[in-house]
């Protein structure tokens, strides 16, 4: 997932963390994998992407997009507007996600900064349930932010609950599946109520899934090598299923 706190000062730092993403997940797909034709195809912009032409990512196949508001507690992407209400002006299903740095502050309070600035939900048919993204610390050595497996969870269970008691759904989380049974232990305390965002690029499938979890409902299968803006990713269903899914059904 793209990350855009504080570029210039850890630029360095989030080159080095690309290069060693790359390494351990092998060469990313530039197109879609033949075994998830007729699934909707999406994407997920940061910063990074700026000012997103959607009509054209629409016309490139784009059904839905990922698009990322917040990280800790200070931080909001710039572009966000552009980006979260020009998607849904061109017709496209979209979803607010915010990056975890568990080691700066709670869950609770980086969940509150997250639905305060574009991380939350309606049930309009149009509106993805809010989204974590919880991977490995691209700003440190300490890759699960200096927390115990016992903490992480309770991070993560804070930020969960508080994200459902200010908008009603539970976040879809982002991970893969070496971080979280690395991170967490093999926590299996949310696959039966939180939807899983599964990262992996070295596959024609998603690979064997965290702890917990029996299926994917979202698929990154490549990280900005693809023809939309962003990273490349698939919904496990149906266009009839996705927009359930958007309504909270």
């Amino acid at each position: 997932m793209a990350r855009d706190r504080k570029p210039s000062r850890h630029r360095s730092r989030l080159i080095a963390a690309s290069v060693a993403a790359l390494a351990l997940g092998g060469t990313a797909l530039a197109e879609v994998p033949a075994a998830a034709a007729g699934k909707p195809k999406g994407h997920d912009v940061s910063s990074h992407q700026k000012n997103v032409d959607w009509q054209s990512a629409k016309g490139k196949g784009a059904r839905f997009v990922y698009v990322k508001a917040t990280e800790s507690h200070t931080y909001r992407n710039p572009y966000f507007n552009q980006q979260y209400n020009g998607s849904r002006n061109a017709g496209m299903i979209r979803g607010a996600y915010h990056f975890a740095l568990p080691n700066k502050s709670s869950g609770r309070t980086q969940a509150a900064h997250f639905v305060r600035n574009g991380g939350g939900w309606r049930s309009d048919g149009w509106t993805l349930p809010p989204a974590l993204d919880i991977e490995y610390n691209p700003y440190s050595k300490h890759k699960c932010y200096g927390l115990s497996k016992a903490k992480m969870v309770n991070w993560i269970q804070s930020f969960s609950a508080e994200v459902k008691r200010l908008t009603g759904r539970r976040p879809v989380i982002y991970t893969t599946t070496h971080w979280w049974n690395t991170c967490t232990g093999a926590s299996r305390a949310f696959a039966s109520n939180h939807a899983l965002w599964i990262a992996r690029y070295d596959s024609a499938t998603a690979g064997n899934l965290p702890a917990g979890w029996q299926f994917w409902t979202i698929w990154q299968y490549d990280n900005g090598s693809g023809s939309l803006p962003g990273d490349q990713n698939l919904f496990n269903g149906s266009m009839t299923q996705l927009r359930k899914f958007a309504r909270g059904y």
